[in-house]
């Protein structure tokens, strides 16, 4: 396998790490793309990301750290004030604890790869990940509104919700469904998953949730690599099926972190 098609396999994955980690679609996708710029112009670098998937997150948190990417041309004015807000929310917090929970949690790396893309010891990933755990404990509660067809994925969501102290003002199976709760019952955050039990879309429906107001959405995917093209207007969540309970933990703090996501137009 060439060089390119090695890196061509995880990008869609980084895509999924940047966009939690910066809270929107067009900031996550622009470091994805001033990581692949700085590997078209460094041989050294681009031979060192095809190595591994780790270094590859290595390269990119070395720009994220370093470096101001300028945004894509071409965002209306809601999506310009939704990135003014991210980048507020993330001058506010050192995010390498919210980093070391996505790495290990969302994009599941050992304790051994996380160090080596933080560039910290082993050890330090568990008082990273502690300290974001608590971060996450301390968060104000919110209600939730769940659209998911299966019935037992349903409840082990709500379940999990539940646990965390939000409040889940109803599940849905269907876009009708969805779209009568919400007219109902207005959540502060949204878990979608894309597949619907009548053929509907869980896509289409947070479109109909969003005529309302902006909310943090999570889709929730058995192909989310479908959705990570950068290509389009794509989700800033995005939890793989099937998931873990402390994945889809991260995703929820890190979507309320941010408090919006606008994931499509």
């Amino acid at each position: 396998m060439s060089v390119s098609d090695q890196i061509s396999v995880q990008l869609p994955y980084l895509r999924r790490y940047a966009r939690a980690l910066t809270g929107s679609q067009h900031s996550g996708d622009a470091y994805v793309r001033a990581t692949l710029e700085a590997a078209l112009a460094d041989q050294s670098l681009r031979s060192d990301i095809a190595r591994s998937r780790a270094a590859l997150y290595g390269a990119f948190t070395r720009i994220w750290s370093t470096s101001h990417v300028d945004e894509p041309v071409g965002a209306d004015m809601g999506d310009d004030l939704h990135e003014q807000a991210a980048q507020t929310k993330l001058a506010t917090i050192a995010p390498t604890h919210r980093q070391a929970l996505l790495l290990t949690t969302v994009e599941e790396f050992s304790r051994e790869d996380c160090a080596d893309i933080l560039g910290i010891d082993t050890p330090d990933v568990d008082t990273l990940v502690r300290q974001a755990i608590e971060e996450i404990e301390s968060e104000s509660t919110t209600d939730v509104l769940i659209i998911e067809d299966e019935p037992l994925i349903s409840m082990q969501l709500e379940g999990l919700v539940s646990e965390l102290g939000h409040n889940v003002v109803g599940t849905a199976a269907t876009r009708a469904q969805a779209l009568e709760l919400f007219r109902k019952h207005p959540a502060g955050l949204v878990l979608a998953d894309i597949q619907l039990a009548d053929g509907s879309s869980g896509i289409d429906a947070v479109e109909d949730l969003l005529q309302f107001g902006d909310v943090p959405v999570i889709f929730i995917t058995a192909y989310p690599e479908r959705l990570l093209t950068g290509e389009r207007p794509e989700p800033t969540y995005l939890v793989t099926k099937p998931f873990q309970e402390a994945t889809v933990r991260a995703s929820i703090s890190q979507a309320l972190f941010f408090g919006s996501s606008r994931p499509l137009n």
